[in-house]
C-alpha cells in the first residue's frame, strides 16, 4: 500500500470463464487418451482459454490485498467492500469468487481509507485486524466474533507502541508468545514504511515497545521510492522451526512490487533487528535484475504482492513441511494490462521451502552470512 492508496471496488468475473479456464487445465491430460479426438479437443481448449485472456491462478476477484485462511474444508477470505468489510467462504480457493460477499463492518463513524483487512483465529475466534484512517491518521483497528462472517464486534483501535502511522497488521503466535507484526512510519512523516514488531498480551492487547525488524535500504527494494516501502508482512514457519516474516517491497504503484523474505536466525529474538536476515533480492517478481540469484521473475502476471499463506486456523504452527507445495494467494497484474491499482486481481499461487538458502549482509552485526529454509513461489 501506500498512503495515497484507496479503497477497492469488488469485481467479480464471469463464472463461466473461471470453469473455462479449469476445463483448459485439466483437459490436455486427458485428450491424449483418445488419437481420435486428443488434438481437436486440445485445440478447443486452448482456444476457449486463449479467449478468456484469464492468467493461470486469476480468482475472478478484483481488487488487492488477499487474506485466507482455511477452517476444517472450507476456505475463509476477507476483503474491503460494501463501505466497509466483507467475508466469503466456499470449499475450494477458485470457488470464493462466486461465493456471497457477507458484510461484516461498515465503516459507520467514517474512519476513512479502510485498507488490507487481515483474518486469524485465535483460541476458537476470529479476529479481523485492519487499517483506517485519512492519510497520516491511519492506525489498526481489531473487530472479533465467534463466527466467520457474523456478528462481529464494533471497532477497536490497537494501542500500538509510539501511536504512529500503521498498515497491514497481523497477529501470530511463535514459541508460545503472541506477537503483532506491521508496516508504518518511524515518525510523522512518510519517508518510509519500515516493518515492526511488538509483544501481543492477548489478541487486541499489544504491550511493551515497538521493535524494527525491516527498512527498505537494500538497492532492489529502492528501485520505486517517496515513500520507499516494507509492507504487507505475513509470518510462517519453517520446517526448521524457524520463524520468517515474507513481506512486499517496493511501491505497490508500480510493477516493481514484489515479495520478499526476512528469516529469524536459530535461536534469535524477535526483536533484534540484527538477528534477521534478508533474502539478496525479491523471491517472487516480474523483473529479474531485482530477482535473487536462482529466483526466476513471474510469466503471466505482473507486480505481484501483498499475498496470503493459506494455512488451517491461519497459524504458523500448521505451517507446511518440505517438499510439498501449499497453496498461496497475492494480488497482481494480467501481464499485457496496463499496471495499475485498478487492475490488480487476487490470484492462487503455491509455494514451497528450499533447502540451504544462504542470506549474505555486510556492515552489520553479527555473521555476515545465514543459511537455511528459503522459499519458492509459483503462479
Amino acid at each position: 500500500m501506500s498512503l495515497c492508496r484507496r479503497s477497492f471496488g469488488l469485481g467479480i468475473l464471469v463464472l463461466g470463464i473461471t470453469l473455462a479456464l479449469a476445463l483448459s487445465i485439466q483437459s490436455p491430460g486427458s485428450a491424449r487418451a483418445s488419437d481420435t479426438t486428443g488434438i481437436a479437443e486440445r485445440n478447443a481448449m486452448e482456444a476457449s482459454q486463449s479467449a478468456a485472456k484469464v492468467p493461470r491462478g486469476a480468482t475472478g476477484l478484483a481488487g488487492a490485498d488477499p487474506s485466507v485462511l482455511r477452517v476444517g474444508s472450507t476456505y475463509v477470505a476477507v476483503k474491503t467492500g460494501d463501505g466497509g468489510i466483507v467475508v466469503r467462504q466456499a470449499s475450494s480457493l477458485d470457488g470464493l469468487a462466486a461465493a456471497p460477499a457477507r458484510t461484516v463492518w461498515r465503516d459507520d463513524g467514517g474512519l476513512g481509507e479502510v485498507w488490507a483487512p487481515e483474518i486469524v483465529r485465535d483460541g476458537g475466534r476470529y479476529y479481523i485486524y485492519f487499517a483506517a484512517g485519512t492519510g497520516a491518521a491511519h492506525r489498526m483497528y481489531v473487530i472479533s466474533s465467534d463466527s466467520p462472517d457474523t456478528g462481529y464486534s464494533d471497532e477497536q483501535k490497537l494501542a500500538l507502541p509510539d501511536d504512529k502511522w500503521a498498515i497491514d497488521g497481523a497477529l501470530f503466535t511463535f514459541e508460545g508468545q503472541r506477537w503483532f507484526v506491521w508496516s508504518g512510519w518511524e515518525g510523522d512523516t512518510n519517508i518510509e514504511q519500515n516493518l515492526y514488531i511488538a509483544r501481543m498480551s492477548d489478541p487486541t492487547t499489544p504491550t511493551g515497545a515497538r521493535h524494527v525488524i525491516s527498512q527498505p535500504r537494500e538497492s532492489w527494494e529502492r528501485v520505486v521510492g517517496d515513500p520507499y516501502i516494507n509492507e504487507a508482512p505475513e509470518p510462517i514457519k519453517d520446517p526448521n522451526g524457524q520463524l520468517h516474516i515474507v513481506y512486499s517491497a517496493n511501491g505497490s504503484w508500480s510493477d516493481q512490487y514484489c515479495m520478499a523474505d526476512l528469516r529469524l536466525r536459530a535461536g534469535g529474538d524477535p526483536t533484534y533487528v540484527w538477528d534477521w536476515y534478508k533474502s539478496n533480492g525479491c523471491l517472487f517478481g516480474s523483473h529479474a535484475d531485482t530477482m535473487m540469484s536462482g529466483w526466476d521473475p513471474t510469466v503471466n502476471v505482473d507486480g505481484p504482492g501483498h499475498h496470503s499463506f493459506v494455512l488451517l486456523d491461519g497459524d504458523i504452527g500448521t505451517s507446511p513441511p518440505a517438499g510439498e507445495h501449499f497453496p498461496s494467494m497475492f494480488h497482481a497484474v494480467e501481464k499485457g494490462t496496463p499496471y495499475s491499482w485498478e487492475n490488480r486481481h487476487w490470484y492462487i499461487g503455491s509455494f514451497l521451502w528450499w533447502g540451504d538458502t544462504t542470506y549474505q549482509r555486510a556492515n552489520v552485526p553479527g555473521p555476515a552470512t545465514d543459511t537455511g529454509w528459503g522459499l519458492k513461489f509459483f503462479e
